[in-house]
């Protein structure tokens, strides 16, 4: 059989095209033994791949339970509509319970592991070290990795557990080794290809990529004590992070290219360049809610869209939207660059529509109740349930609609509205080029040996020169390098994980310390409370401290 399907692969018939796979769960327990037939086995690998395409996952809960909690976005709600016992509220005001929806990602993501524990034995397990396993065993890491890193202790589920086996959690440090290992051990066994048959699949890029990230936050994984973790960690693998950069740089596949706003319309996917790691979202082939598409557009657009002229996209939406995430103001700050492309997704200000096509601003405004709307960047908190739910209001109020910038960084189609249940396939980055820069940069700045002729200012400048930013002169800081991934990572789900790194998590922004004093102080919210759900089934577990 592990013959067999590798013959499969290599003559491109598993490696598959980018079209993407149903996920439906019959996929995950039609099959006791590995499939000895083409699309059942692609079926079996696609759903270790594509796992986090779901609710829980990359299609809402993960980006909502984790983006809110920087100082990027908070989500409003109007006289009670949308604060959902503080579904958006708990993140962003640093105030997480075992039972926010956001924090339930564990589960989904053990599951991840399991499901790729039972197809890496049924194709002959981690021992065969071959092209077969090797990318499931990175996108089981991929998942320990995204585990541990908000949660802390996680379970090190290396293998199948046998009947009546106790699942226990392993320190933090000793699952970030195991990640090490992994990535270390599979490198040589994965694919280099990078095009359209290996886009959205582990490769070797993908592998690099991500050890990249493990190395970047070694310090904060391994020092033993989250709460003690200061801009001036000590970090043992900066040298280890360069070479890696270096890889990928010297690979010569990826650049950053021209033009910031295109990277992340609907039509993204392989021939963006600056992705060496994608979510592949497609809800034309997929319709299933979460799972074939993301709701980004619906959470971020203006609220009474569906009710306008025109709506910010060049069209009236069929649907309703939601419109509940806005700009916090030090992050409307951040894009204060003349010329920067990326100033133009932050959208303050009256507001015009663009051209559905090409996605550029037109002089068109967007009428609702026939005034313009205007949003403003401060946020004016007069609902019913006050500052404390970041209530601003009725809807029915013209003036409550246009508190706070929005972000417009995915814009959606009208047959989104139409066709798909307000589903989006812009493709959702994980792993990006531009990352890799900023991150041997930040690796140089803390110490490391420069490489290649690089320094911090020129890796910088490689970046802005894809927004036409202006060049950066003289060394730049450390706050310099956090200020440019606020600005060229805006909500691509790495801001909480950034702050912490450089021992801001606590730092002011909006009202979250108005509304919750602890967070100041609660260092220990740098890691999430184990879900609810997970500590009812696991009762050898003890909850994380503080929660």
């Amino acid at each position: 059989m592990k013959s067999y399907i590798k013959l499969l692969l290599l003559s491109g018939v598993l490696a598959g095209t980018t079209a993407c796979t149903d996920l439906d769960t019959d996929i995950k327990t039609q099959y006791t033994t590995y499939p000895d037939n083409p699309i059942a086995a692609n079926a079996k690998l696609e759903a270790c791949y594509y796992y986090l395409r779901n609710e829980v996952g990359l299609g809402r809960n993960y980006w909502e339970g984790v983006m809110l909690q920087g100082d990027e976005l908070m989500g409003l709600s109007f006289n009670g509509s949308y604060y959902d016992n503080g579904r958006l509220v708990n993140p962003f005001i640093h105030d997480l319970k075992p039972d926010t929806p956001g924090v339930g990602q564990m589960g989904d993501l053990k599951s991840g592991i399991s499901y790729c524990n039972t197809v890496i034995v049924e194709i002959g397990g981690p021992e065969g070290k071959d092209d077969i396993v090797a990318p499931v065993r990175a996108i089981r890491a991929f998942y320990h990795f995204m585990m541990m890193d908000l949660y802390g202790d996680v379970p090190l589920m290396d293998h199948t557990p046998e009947e009546g086996e106790v699942i226990e959690r392993a320190p933090r440090a000793d699952v970030a080794r195991f990640i090490e290992s992994e990535l270390l051990e599979i490198m040589p066994q994965l694919t280099e290809e990078n095009n359209a048959d290996t886009y959205g699949r582990p490769n070797k890029w993908m592998a690099k990529a991500l050890l990249a990230k493990l190395y970047l936050n070694w310090g904060v994984y391994t020092c033993g004590d989250v709460t003690k973790v200061t801009n001036d960690t000590p970090n043992e693998k900066l040298n280890e992070l360069v070479a890696v950069c270096d890889d990928i740089i010297e690979s010569g596949i990826f650049e950053v290219g021209k033009g910031y706003r295109k990277k992340f319309f609907p039509n993204n996917g392989v021939h963006i360049k600056d992705f060496i790691y994608a979510m592949d979202f497609d809800p034309v082939k997929i319709p299933t809610k979460y799972v074939g598409g993301h709701q980004l557009d619906r959470f971020m657009t203006f609220k009474k869209a569906n009710n306008c002229n025109v709506g910010p996209w060049g069209f009236i939406p069929a649907k309703s939207v939601a419109g509940v995430y806005v700009l916090v103001p030090e992050c409307v700050d951040r894009f204060n660059l003349p010329g920067d492309e990326r100033n133009q997704i932050i959208l303050g200000g009256p507001q015009y529509a663009t051209d559905p096509v090409n996605y550029e601003f037109t002089n068109t405004p967007i009428l609702y109740n026939g005034q313009q709307v205007n949003y403003t960047k401060e946020i004016l908190f007069s609902g019913t349930g006050g500052i404390s739910k970041l209530d601003v209001g009725a809807d029915s109020e013209t003036a409550n609609l246009m508190k706070g910038y929005h972000l417009g960084k995915y814009p959606s189609t009208a047959e989104d509205y139409t066709d798909r249940d307000r589903l989006c396939g812009n493709d959702i980055p994980i792993f990006r080029y531009a990352d890799i820069l900023l991150s041997k940069a930040e690796a140089i700045l803390r110490g490391a040996t420069a490489t290649m002729g690089h320094t911090p200012a020129s890796l910088m400048n490689e970046v802005r020169d894809c927004a036409s930013a202006p060049h950066v002169t003289g060394t730049p800081t450390l706050q310099d390098l956090l200020d440019e991934r606020g600005r060229e990572f805006i909500c691509e789900m790495w801001r909480r994980q950034d702050l912490i790194r450089f021992g801001q998590f606590e730092n002011d922004w909006g009202v979250k310390n108005i509304v919750n004093p602890g967070a100041k102080t609660e260092l220990w919210r740098r890691i999430m409370p184990i879900p609810l759900g997970e500590m009812d089934t696991n009762t050898n577990w003890s909850q994380n401290f503080g929660y």
